[in-house]
């Protein structure tokens, strides 16, 4: 009788022990599949996903970034209350790189520490190209909200970076279009040195020489300069029969204002750089009759009904104005246009970095967004062309429609 005892409890171990190994395999194959995907048990857990933003809040690109900043709050606040992105709610860490490249490349390291999906960012040229390295090697979805055509090209070397803002390329096209329009063949072209300045130097100098017309004059000043007059002197001298200027404030009001101090009376030609009320308001009366391209945001209410992004213009200007009292501007709308590209992404492609890459470049189309309406695709991270656009003038102190 013992000997029949010891013999079903030997079974049992035996069948205890199986179990127990089975058991234990079977947790050893779920722990490789999820780790294969940090994203599947954030879905399991429901944890919130996070974002991260490296903006120009302070220092010679605030103008930019303030709105940026803004705009952001404002739709983080307004997605969680909303139930976040499918079931999820998003938690998204702004770091301001005051304006410098040094500063930018430290808070993006810091964000990716973080184990963020993708970073928005920066507000301007150079702190965006000085991140472009850092999220190509950590593989991390970047969206720029800065012009400069080389924040995404060659593509080839720019896999997981986008942009929301047109490119100067785009904006070169619409002011060779209105020069030649008015007949005008010679130009002086003046630039901040830096990147953005660069950027639009290269893109006006290439389409001038295409487009039969001569730069008779080029010069360079200091985002940080207080006085343009030496350089303004010169173009007087050339003969130029119109100048384009590639800048952003303060010193882009500087030069307006220097210009008009000068009593030259040429056309007066701004890049999108300019586009917020803080350029008109720092130029002091100058900036009357200033011309330039810009995103259909700043004259939302002269654009037809017909026009895609009317609806969703409108939308933005009243979150925006109710929130903050004040209208939004074309530097804002860059960053709704960001998060809202990057949101979309993430609630198809879920919190995969990989994943959320593919979905921005292969399955953005047709999204209207604020800038325009994104097409992008394996050969274009931007997705935005020249019907992005409108020609506007300054009058009154306000943006009125040319076009």
């Amino acid at each position: 009788m013992m000997h029949k005892s010891l013999r079903i409890t030997g079974l049992t171990l035996l069948t205890t022990l199986l179990l127990i190994i089975g058991a234990l395999a079977g947790g050893c194959a779920s722990s490789q599949n999820n780790s294969g995907s940090a994203g599947q048990a954030k879905e399991q857990a429901g944890e919130p996903y996070q974002l991260g933003a490296v903006i120009d809040i302070s220092g010679n690109s605030s103008s930019l970034g303030v709105p940026e900043r803004d705009t952001l709050l404002m739709l983080v606040e307004k997605l969680n209350r909303a139930g976040g992105i499918n079931g999820h709610p998003v938690e998204l860490t702004i770091l301001d790189n005051k304006s410098e490249e040094t500063e930018a490349v430290l808070a993006v390291k810091k964000l990716i520490e973080k184990d963020v999906l993708a970073v928005l960012g920066c507000s301007s040229s150079g702190p965006s190209m000085a991140m472009v390295n850092i999220v190509q090697n950590a593989k991390v979805p970047m969206v720029s909200m800065a012009a400069a055509s080389s924040i995404v090209e060659p593509v080839s070397e720019r896999q997981w970076v986008f942009k929301t803002a047109q490119s100067d390329i785009v904006t070169v096209k619409k002011i060779i279009t209105y020069l030649k329009a008015q007949g005008l063949t010679r130009v002086a072209f003046l630039s901040m040195n830096n990147t953005y300045g660069d950027g639009g130097k290269a893109a006006f100098t290439a389409a001038a020489e295409e487009n039969g017309i001569e730069i008779v004059v080029e010069e360079k000043f200091e985002a940080s300069d207080k006085d343009m007059t030496p350089q303004l002197t010169k173009v007087k001298a050339s003969g130029a029969q119109a100048a384009v200027v590639w800048a952003i404030p303060p010193s882009a009001s500087i030069i307006t204002k220097n210009f008009r101090d000068m009593g030259l009376s040429i056309p007066l030609i701004h890049s999108h750089g300019v586009g917020n009320q803080k350029f008109i308001e720092l130029a002091q009366g100058a900036a009357e009759g200033v011309i330039l391209p810009i995103g259909k945001l700043a004259v939302a209410s002269q654009i037809p009904d017909s026009d895609p992004q009317k609806k969703v213009l409108e939308s933005y200007i009243a979150d925006y104005q109710a929130k903050y009292n004040t209208l939004p501007n074309s530097f804002g709308g860059y960053a709704w246009d960001a998060f809202n590209l990057v949101v979309a992404a993430i609630e198809k492609a879920g919190p995969d970095r990989a994943a959320i890459r593919d979905e921005l470049e292969k399955n953005t189309s047709g999204f209207v967004g604020i800038s325009g309406v994104f097409n992008m695709s394996p050969a274009d991270h931007n997705g935005l062309g020249v019907d992005s656009m409108v020609l506007v003038e300054v009058k009154d102190g306000k943006w009125q429609l040319l076009e």
